[in-house]
């Protein structure tokens, strides 16, 4: 076409015939480029965005969400102009070239940022979809990110130079140490995201705690680089993903698909409280539903042991006989068992810890039929507040230091010095 127009032109002026040529074909790509920018982003995507939106949250309510059309756009646009350089401006013409390179250029950088588009389009329905929403998917996806952004700028950087991309790769062995060192936190965060995901090791959602890092709550996202954990206290916790892989932590996921979370606590008796049952706590504490079961074994078990000593080895060091404590160990495992927020199918236990200075621990070891938090120590609670109001009845006291009004009451109590007027 600028042949024919340089032709045309030349008839009326012979000097300046060339650039007006050229500048009629400038003027005739642009009108064009004008023209389809115009119809594409005025016309045909917003009604593709209209149809998006009333397309509710399904996958073509998606294709509207990242700007996938938008850069389609771009490179159809720059597709145009490169087909009119080809056949409109002289072959090999500086205009040409110009144009030619700068619309592939124009190309692979909206293509590439179409990849984008496709992979967080990819990326956001597997998120929402049921069986991939756990997965740490968002690392995998930056690192394919990564990866195109390389070749492309790769591709970019041989159309610039007018060399073949295999050259500019085969010069790349060289720098390969300072590409390790520039890229050390992708390539491991990328290692990582592969390991964690092959091995299940975390996933969105996860109670994760870390104390190294000061994390103590859910995963939020899973990246190349980094793990963010929302902690209970609301504030955000930043993670290497590498570190997920060198380091320890604790994911509490298993409690949580178990469908029971562990009480377990001590309570402190004082020791000068345990003594052997008489027979009237016994016949009193054997009204208790709970325990008559357990008093009337051990009953006929201690008399059928006691009556099978000698009559002259029949003295109390030698005999077998109820004590407080124990009952009251065995009280608090049937109420555990009979209790309805405990975990029936998993270990239920009261034991006995070894005693010191702050007394003898009676330690409840259950799990709770919820893993919800608030549920959790709602129940908890309500167990040993119960634990706590029944000891009187065990003639138990729980063991506790010394406290300020102890130490008044102690002064108050001491007898008044004798004076002379006594």
């Amino acid at each position: 076409m600028q042949q024919q127009l340089l032709d045309w032109v030349r008839q009326f002026n012979q000097d300046y015939a060339n650039l007006a040529s050229l500048l009629m074909v400038l003027g005739l790509i642009l009108v064009v480029a004008l023209i389809l920018h115009l119809v594409l982003h005025k016309i045909i995507l917003p009604r593709i965005e209209r149809n998006g939106q009333k397309a509710g949250a399904g996958w073509q309510h998606q294709l509207t969400q990242f700007s996938l059309f938008n850069r389609i756009a771009f490179v159809i646009q720059g597709v145009v102009v490169n087909i009119q350089a080809t056949l409109w401006l002289h072959s090999d013409s500086t205009a040409q070239v110009i144009l030619k390179v700068g619309s592939q250029a124009w190309c692979l950088l909206f293509g590439l940022l179409t990849i984008y588009s496709v992979l967080d389009i990819v990326l956001s329905m597997l998120q929402r979809a049921a069986k991939t929403a756990h997965l740490p998917l968002r690392g995998i996806f930056q690192s394919i990110k990564l990866i195109a952004s390389i070749l492309i700028a790769i591709m970019i950087i041989a159309l610039l130079i007018g060399k073949s991309p295999l050259i500019i790769l085969s010069g790349l062995g060289a720098m390969t140490a300072v590409m390790m060192l520039v890229f050390k936190d992708p390539i491991m965060g990328l290692v990582a995201g592969i390991q964690l995901s092959a091995n299940n090791m975390v996933n969105i959602g996860d109670w994760l705690e870390m104390p190294k890092y000061g994390a103590d709550g859910a995963v939020v996202d899973i990246g190349l680089t980094t793990v963010k954990v929302r902690n209970w206290d609301n504030t955000v916790t930043t993670i290497p993903t590498y570190a997920l892989i060198s380091d320890s932590f604790k994911n509490w996921k298993g409690m949580t698909d178990s469908g029971g979370r562990r009480i377990k606590r001590s309570i402190r008796l004082d020791a000068n409280c345990v003594h052997f049952l008489e027979s009237n706590e016994i016949a009193n504490l054997e009204k208790a539903n709970l325990l008559e079961p357990y008093i009337d074994k051990k009953v006929a078990e201690i008399h059928t042991y006691n009556s099978a000593l000698p009559e002259d080895k029949a003295i109390p060091l030698n005999q077998r006989r109820l004590t407080n404590i124990g009952t009251f160990r065995a009280y608090i495992e049937a109420y555990l068992k009979s209790h309805p927020n405990i975990h029936k199918s998993m270990t239920i236990m009261v034991r006995q810890l070894e005693s010191d200075s702050n007394g003898i621990p009676i330690e409840i070891y259950a799990f709770t039929n919820t893993t919800v938090w608030v549920d959790y120590e709602r129940i908890q609670s309500d167990i040993f507040d119960h634990i706590f109001s029944i000891l009187p009845q065990f003639n138990l006291m729980v063991h506790q230091s010394p406290t300020g009004n102890d130490v008044r009451m102690i002064g108050n109590t001491k007898e008044k010095p004798l004076t002379l007027s006594d």
